[in-house]
C-alpha cells in the first residue's frame, strides 16, 4: 500500500499480516518500522540515487547478511525501532573494516573518544569498534541514550552523526530566533543534513525492493554466527584453518583483532558461522601443531631488547609495541615475561587495510551477464576481474558473487 502525506510526497508502506510469521529478517525489519516517515526533496534525491544504483545497494545488503540477524534480534529484544538496523548502510556500507577521515571505525563508525565512552576497548591487540557484537551493543546503548536525551528519533540520528551537543546548540539557536526546533528546520552541516534522508531512502527501498529493482539476499530468521571462548593463544591464520575458512572470511567476522594472534588473557570470543563451529572444535581437538607462532620469553633485568630481537629474528620496535614499552626503551627494566611477535604480526591489520584501500564491492551475477560486460560497467578489465576473483576462465553462474571495483 502506498500513501501520500499532506504535501503529496509518496510514503512507502504496505499492509502486513501480523498473524503470519515473518519469512526472513528483512520482513522482521519491515514489521518493526516505528520511526515516522520523513518526506523532503533530499529524501527523494537519495531514494532516486539508490534506485539508480541497485548493484551498490545489493552489495551492501550482501555484506549485511552476516550481521543482520544478531542486530535485529538485539533491537527487538530492546524494543527499539528496526530502522536502527539500517543505520550501518549509511554509516559504513555494512563494512566492518570501514575507516573514515575522522578516525571513525567499524560497522557503526565510532570515533575513538565515543568508543571509549561506551567501553569499546582500543589497544595494540584489538579495537572493539570493529567487533560486530560489542560495537552493536554500544551503538544501541548510545542511540537509546540519544533518544532519551533529545526526545525525537530524527534528532537522535542527527546527534549520532553530529554530536548531541551540536544538535542541542542548533535547537537553542532556533528557539532564540523564534524558529521551529523541529529537526527539519535546523541548520546542520551538509553531511548531517543528508544523514536522515539517506536513512529514509534506504528504508523506502527495503520496504518495497521490487519497486526499485533491488534483489535482497536471503537472510534467514536464524542466527548466522555463534561465539566460542578462547583460553589459549591462537594465530588468526590457524583459527581460520581449523574452521576451514579463508583468512578473509574469518576476518570479516573477527575484524577487531589488530594483530595476527588472539591473546587468551583478553578473554576473547571468536565469531564463527553456525555451520563452522563444529568443524572448528573437532579440528582443534585433533590439532597437534603449535596454535601460535608468538612466543613468551623470560627476560632478565637489563637484558637489551636488541639482543632479544636478534635471538628471535624480529625487530626491537616490534617487541616494544607488543609489550607496550616506551619507544626509547633499550633494555628490560625488570625480570619479566616478554611477548615475542610471530611472523603473523599485523596479518589482520593487513587484511583490513587491503579491504579499505582496494575499494571493492560485491556484484551478484545475473542472467545474461558476461565478464567483459561487467568489466565495462565497472570500468575495469577482464584480466583484473579474473585476478581479483582468482578465476581461470570467463564462465559465470547466475547468482555467483564477484568482487568488483567500488
Amino acid at each position: 500500500m502506498e500513501e501520500s502525506d499532506s504535501t503529496g510526497a509518496e510514503i512507502n508502506t504496505r499492509t502486513v499480516d501480523l498473524t503470519v510469521p515473518p519469512l526472513d529478517v528483512w520482513e522482521r525489519i519491515r514489521r518493526g518500522y516505528a520511526v515516522p516517515n520523513l518526506n523532503s526533496p533530499l529524501v527523494d534525491k537519495w531514494t532516486a540515487y539508490y534506485a539508480a544504483h541497485p548493484q551498490s545497494l545489493q552489495s551492501m545488503a550482501d555484506r549485511s547478511g552476516k550481521y543482520l540477524y544478531y542486530i535485529v534480534d538485539e533491537i527487538n529484544r530492546r524494543g527499539l525501532p528496526t530502522e536502527l538496523a539500517l543505520l550501518p548502510f549509511v554509516e559504513s556500507a555494512y563494512n566492518p573494516n570501514a575507516y573514515s577521515r575522522a578516525r571513525a571505525s567499524g560497522l557503526w563508525q565510532f570515533i575513538p573518544s565515543t568508543g571509549t565512552a561506551f567501553n569499546l576497548e582500543q589497544n595494540y591487540w584489538r579495537d572493539q569498534r570493529r567487533d560486530p557484537i560489542a560495537s552493536t551493543n554500544a551503538a544501541l546503548d548510545y542511540l537509546e541514550y540519544l533518544f532519551e536525551y533529545q526526545g525525537d528519533w530524527f534528532l537522535a540520528f542527527a546527534s549520532y552523526n553530529w554530536g548531541e551537543g551540536s544538535v542541542k546548540r542548533a535547537i537553542s539557536k532556533n528557539v532564540a530566533a523564534g524558529k521551529s526546533a523541529d529537526y527539519r528546520y535546523l541548520k546542520m552541516p551538509t553531511e548531517t543534513a543528508n544523514y536522515v534522508p539517506k536513512l529514509q531512502a534506504i528504508k523506502n527501498i527495503i520496504a518495497n525492493p521490487a519497486k526499485y529493482a533491488v534483489v535482497l539476499p536471503i537472510v534467514n530468521n536464524d542466527p548466522y554466527f555463534v561465539t566460542i571462548s578462547k583460553d589459549r593463544d591462537i594465530d588468526l591464520a590457524v583459527a581460520a584453518k581449523l574452521a576451514e575458512m579463508s583468512i578473509e572470511d574469518f576476518s570479516e567476522l573477527n575484524p577487531s583483532f589488530n594483530q595476527g594472534v588472539i591473546m587468551a588473557e583478553l578473554k576473547p570470543e571468536i565469531i564463527l558461522p553456525l555451520d563452522k563451529a563444529p568443524l572448528y572444535l573437532a579440528n582443534l581437538a585433533a590439532y597437534e601443531g603449535d596454535l601460535t607462532s608468538w612466543k613468551k620469553y623470560p627476560a632478565r633485568q637489563g637484558e637489551f631488547l636488541s639482543e632479544i630481537a636478534k635471538k628471535f629474528n624480529v625487530s626491537a620496535p616490534a617487541i616494544r609495541r607488543a609489550n607496550n614499552m616506551s619507544r626509547g626503551l633499550v633494555s628490560v627494566p625488570s625480570a619479566q615475561m616478554v611477548i615475542i611477535p610471530g611472523p603473523t604480526a599485523n596479518v589482520n591489520l593487513a587484511t583490513a587495510e587491503v579491504s579499505r584501500r582496494s575499494g571493492t564491492q560485491t556484484y551478484r551475477v545475473r542472467k545474461g551477464d558476461t565478464l567483459s560486460g561487467i568489466a565495462r560497467r565497472y570500468k575495469t578489465s577482464v584480466r583484473d576481474l579474473r585476478q581479483l576473483n582468482n578465476m581461470k576462465g570467463s564462465t559465470l553462474r547466475v547468482g555467483q558473487r564477484l568482487k568488483v571495483p567500488r
